[in-house]
């Protein structure tokens, strides 16, 4: 027996002797939702631990996906498993989730309706860190793949499960490490599937049923920081405008002045595939030229519509001053924008140049690109529709932007297309609590996720 099992005993998630056959997909998934894999900011805050013994319990439970498919461990703590097609010639097709969960915020333990790590079934709901972002995507994918080893279904096309550990840091480590992998092996997918987006229950546009939203992009990012320096001196004697004043007039330029709004690409995408579903006034106002502008200002008005049609302008962090009768020297504040594809983080930095002028100086402290756009007209978008249509056949499917970051980043650099989305459904009042208090996914969810999993290899990876 090896050192895992004796880890899995030692973190009492697993009773002894129990068969995986005695457990339900949905106590699989709870249990999994204990152990603490949390992506800490600071790197020498990892513990490998419970990483370990995640791996070890995956083992335990999906006996035929590593009895039957080729499992390596990549950069020590992320996973890849390889499902071999019969088929050569055909691209390959990978499905990545991501181990890490982001940790509970000091402070916010006594708020949860159940506690963050205690992986339970209540109300019909798993509860825990995870289970929407995104051990529900591991161990959905892994189910799937197990029934249908037990079915007898041999892939045509060679399938690969990535499961990085740092997605929540940027997946520079692990997606990274397994794209470099793959990449040296020659390896080109066809497409690849991560989260992303999910299916809407609560509809959006004025679209009253379910949308299946499939991220076909996802935004770069920019960090700027903005600064401004005046000679320092004593508070009774004010030059006409210090530091902390240039930069403040600087901050409200920006804010007066966003990204210009973009209505073409992903978005365009998005409304071509909903127009039919439309209300008359959404409609005119979106897709109509004559009343466009109206549509314009309700996007622009809500956070959540304008991050899809912009890049936006985030001021998150300030600071001057060391006393409070000296004027400073120097003011400073960070700037965070998402940028849209279409726009570029060269293009941000000579937007906001002109727009605070020449006395602010503008450092670029961090910058990633927004991702390529996939195909929403290709074969392999249409594997994923239909696949959707199994399990939520009265959900419309629609391309849509991906406002965060993936591991797609990653992958999408030997994928033809790359796909973003997590076949589960959320309702508008459940979504504060991705990365929020309280995450759960519904237990009937939960099982439709696998089937979309099972449904997505056995029309995209064919069999013989």
């Amino acid at each position: 027996m090896r050192w895992c099992c004796t880890a899995l005993l030692m973190f009492g998630v697993l009773n002894a002797g129990m068969p995986a056959t005695a457990v339900s997909p949905e106590e699989r998934l709870a249990t999994g939702l204990r152990f603490r894999t949390i992506s800490h900011q600071d790197p020498a805050d990892f513990d490998p631990i419970p990483f370990r013994a995640l791996h070890a319990y995956l083992e335990e439970s999906f006996p035929r996906v590593h009895a039957e498919l080729k499992r390596e461990q990549v950069a020590e703590h992320s996973l890849l498993f390889t499902w071999q097609g019969s088929d050569p010639t055909l691209q390959p097709v990978l499905l990545a989730s991501h181990l890490d969960v982001v940790p509970v915020p000091e402070g916010t333990e006594e708020s949860w309706e159940q506690p963050p790590f205690s992986g339970v079934i209540v109300d019909g709901y798993i509860w825990g860190r995870g289970a929407l972002d995104d051990k529900v995507g591991v161990f959905a994918t892994l189910e799937a793949v197990e029934n249908l080893l037990a079915s007898g279904f041999t892939p045509l096309r060679t399938v690969l499960l990535a499961f990085g550990h740092d997605e929540e840091l940027g997946g520079d480590h692990g997606a990274a490490a397994i794209t470099d992998l793959l990449e040296e092996r020659g390896v080109r997918l066809w497409f690849s599937l991560d989260e992303g987006m999910v299916i809407a229950a609560d509809g959006a546009l004025g679209v009253d049923k379910p949308l299946a939203l499939i991220g076909i992009a996802e935004k770069g990012f920019l960090s700027l920081r903005m600064t401004a320096r005046s000679p320092g001196r004593h508070s009774s004697m004010p030059r006409k405008s210090g530091a902390i004043g240039k930069l403040a007039r600087a901050v409200t330029a920006l804010e007066e002045n966003p990204m210009p709004l973009r209505t073409d690409g992903v978005f365009g995408e998005m409304l071509r595939a909903l127009a039919p579903e439309l209300s008359f006034l959404p409609r005119l106002f979106l897709t109509n030229p004559l009343f466009s502008w109206i549509g314009h200002s309700r996007l622009s008005d809500d956070p959540t519509a304008n991050a899809f049609v912009r890049t936006t302008t985030a001021v998150t962090m300030a600071g001057a001053g060391t006393k409070e009768n000296i004027l400073p020297r120097e003011a400073w504040a960070m700037v965070n924008f998402r940028i849209i594809p279409g726009d570029t983080s060269g293009a941000v930095v000579e937007r906001v140049r002109k727009i605070v002028g020449p006395d602010i100086e503008l450092e670029v402290v961090r910058a990633r690109e927004p991702s390529a756009t996939a195909d929403p007209g290709s074969a392999a978008y249409s594997v994923l529709r239909e696949a959707i249509s199994e399990i939520a056949p009265d959900a419309v499917t629609t391309p849509a932007l991906v406002v965060g970051g993936t591991d797609s980043k990653h992958y999408g650099r030997i994928a033809d297309d790359s796909f973003r989305f997590l076949p589960i459904r959320v309702s508008l009042s459940d979504r504060t609590r991705l990365h929020g208090v309280s995450e759960r996914v519904a237990v009937d969810g939960y099982l439709e996720a696998i089937s979309f999993f099972e449904a997505l290899l056995r029309r995209g990876a064919g069999a013989s």
